[in-house]
């Protein structure tokens, strides 16, 4: 099968040319600011009750304003918080939050986590928050930060690392961090379990210049892939040392949703086109027999027989991956079917039997889920269709009404009678509150880090903010990053677009956007890094983030005709530096050709999903 062809289709629309008058049914320009700052008084209602009531502990409890730790005790609301301080320009809260974390923050305690949040919550809050505070780029750089959120993430990396000790290469769900695995540990793991760990391990691994991080995140990927139906379905639990599937039910919904979403996000921060071979044979599978128009139901994995006919609310994020993927079409018409039930009930209930289409009995709350936001907030970004403004509206207008109590936001226990629940997901302020906020941001006229920064971003499945910065995305480029080379080396880049080149006052050259910033297929190889340990040492901070394209020169080598001297070429791909939209590039239509996977993967800022949530 043919690799998409990767085309920035949402990056390269101008915004302005989207907003209006009325950008919606009664969503002015005007009221669009509005709903923004709205959101951005629920984050920190939300935020400074967390800090002011439940601090340190990992969670809060908004009806009674007190805190409970849910999953280690260690200020969890907090670390899945950075990101969010940083993309509202919260300097000062941000910068006070890494320092205490970096001075009080540890994981040598005796504590058994499990395997799947731990990582996307704790340590993608750690290595999206060091990213962040460590490069001037990003507007956000502490001066005094010294790398402790990255060492704490590689710490905590390594204490999950026994976890992936088993025949299968899949990691059991729970380990002590004090003292491994368990010997009474369950070997029966989820799927989302052990597919959703290669974008936090694989940067690790690119930040530390260790391979063993992104090599077992792979190898689990590729315990459960080799393991699919012959129709290339994987079930929902698997015995993570026989390699047996216990769960045999297949979808897109609980315990496999972000299998899914980090087989693309993982190709496209990290070119890897196994990751894309992977997701291209489980996507088309997944249209072919999960996809029952608009809806998504559950089938067994080897016969395709149905099991389940029920709207699982997590799988809400399915559209704003299509987005991703260049199946727009079908996205439009499945995010209608979800909102509907949304509007039905003023939430999205766990489960909505599609068979009865009534709340499926023991499946009636609404935790505060962030999926159909993120899906509203992607096809808003690729259409601009103001439906995805008004949907959003009654979004927000739900959780201010029934969700919001006095310290925050409450858990909705059952959607059809909206009573509240004393509980507040650390996800509320990490992607719930982020993927609205973003959304009336963008109509409004966007002025943030995702939209304006000087990377391209893709979001974890807990929302956080990973950057396609040279150091993280062209770490194959054999033992340099993009643009800075090993001392001593002849080497000078050759971009794909040299005609798009510009040189600016500093001697260093910069490239517009074009379709060729994530197309590694004419380079790399679907093999895992290899020879991490070879990266350049000694590089400049402009080298390291790729602002250089320039190779240093060694002195001593350094002559009156050094201009003439014969250089190799080395092949690769343009990146974009504070680049400017290009207004002649139009939205292609969408694609729904489901036999041969998607069409396109436009580049990502970003969206997320739950396994168990």
């Amino acid at each position: 099968m043919e690799a998409p062809k990767l085309l920035l289709l949402i990056l390269l629309i101008p915004c302005d040319l989207f907003i209006g008058k009325s950008l919606g049914d009664g969503v002015t320009h005007e009221e669009a600011k509005e709903l923004r700052d709205e959101v951005r008084e629920m984050f920190y209602h939300a935020f400074n009750g967390y800090m002011n009531h439940a601090f340190p502990r990992d969670e809060l409890k908004p009806l009674s304003c007190g805190g409970e730790d849910t999953l280690g005790g260690y200020a969890l609301t907090l670390i899945d918080s950075l990101d969010t301080l940083a993309l509202l320009g919260d300097r000062e809260r941000f910068t006070a939050s890494v320092e205490w974390i970096g001075k009080n923050l540890r994981f040598d305690i005796n504590k058994t986590v499990s395997i799947f949040e731990t990582t996307i919550r704790i340590l993608g809050g750690l290595i999206s928050a060091h990213l962040i505070a460590s490069d001037h780029n990003t507007g956000m750089r502490i001066p005094s930060y010294d790398d402790e959120l990255l060492h704490l993430a590689e710490d905590l990396a390594r204490r999950m690392l026994p976890a992936f000790d088993t025949p299968t290469g899949i990691p059991f769900g729970s380990v002590n961090l004090l003292h491994g695995v368990d010997e009474n540990e369950s070997k029966i793991t989820s799927t989302a379990g052990g597919g959703t760990l290669t974008l936090e391990f694989g940067i690790l691994s690119h930040l530390t210049n260790d391979p063993i991080f992104e090599q077992v995140a792979k190898n689990a990927v590729r315990g459960l892939w080799a393991r699919r139906s012959k129709i290339n379905l994987v079930g929902a639990h698997i015995d993570v040392f026989s390699g047996e599937w216990t769960q045999k039910d297949a979808g897109i919904g609980t315990s496999i949703d972000s299998f899914y979403e980090y087989l693309l996000k993982a190709y496209l921060l990290f070119g890897d086109e196994e990751y894309l071979f992977i997701f291209q044979e489980a996507y088309k599978a997944a249209m072919n027999y999960l996809f029952n128009d608009p809806w998504y139901v559950e089938v067994n994995m080897n016969s395709a027989a149905l099991v389940w006919p029920l709207f699982n609310s997590l799988q809400a994020f399915w559209p704003g991956l299509q987005v991703l993927a260049g199946d727009i079409e079908p996205a439009i018409r499945t995010h209608a079917a979800f909102f509907s039930v949304w509007r039905r009930y003023g939430f999205t209930p766990e489960g909505f039997n599609l068979a009865t289409l009534s709340v499926q009995q023991g499946q009636k709350s609404y935790p505060l889920r962030p999926e159909l936001i993120e899906s509203t907030y992607w096809l808003y970004k690729a259409t601009r269709d103001p439906r995805y403004l008004d949907a959003g509206r009654e979004i927000l207008a739900s959780l201010q009404y029934g969700a919001r109590c006095t310290c925050g936001y409450c858990h909705i226990s059952d959607v059809e009678f909206h009573k509240q629940e004393d509980h507040m997901e650390s996800f509320f302020l990490a992607e719930t509150v982020k993927y609205l906020w973003l959304l009336f941001d963008l109509a409004a006229g966007p002025d943030n880090l995702v939209e304006n920064g000087p990377y391209k971003y893709i979001f974890s499945t807990e929302g956080h903010l990973l950057p396609a910065t040279p150091q993280i995305s062209l770490v194959r480029e054999h033992c340099s990053y993009f643009g800075a080379y090993c001392r001593n080396s002849n080497l000078r880049l050759k971009t794909h677009s040299p005609e798009s080149a510009q040189t600016n006052s500093s001697g260093f050259q910069t490239q517009h956007a074009d379709s060729s910033f994530l197309s590694r297929s004419s380079y790399q190889s679907s093999s895992p890094v290899s020879g991490l340990k070879g990266l350049c040492p000694g590089l400049t901070y402009e080298q390291r983030f790729g602002i250089s394209f320039k190779s240093p020169v060694d002195p001593s080598s350094e002559d009156e005709n050094s201009s003439q001297r014969e250089t190799t070429e080395v092949q690769s791909h343009s990146v974009v530096l504070n680049s400017k939209p290009d207004p002649e590039v139009p939205l292609s239509g969408p694609h729904n050709d489901h036999d041969n996977g998607p069409a396109r993967v436009p580049q990502e800022e970003s969206p997320s999903s739950k396994q168990k949530r």
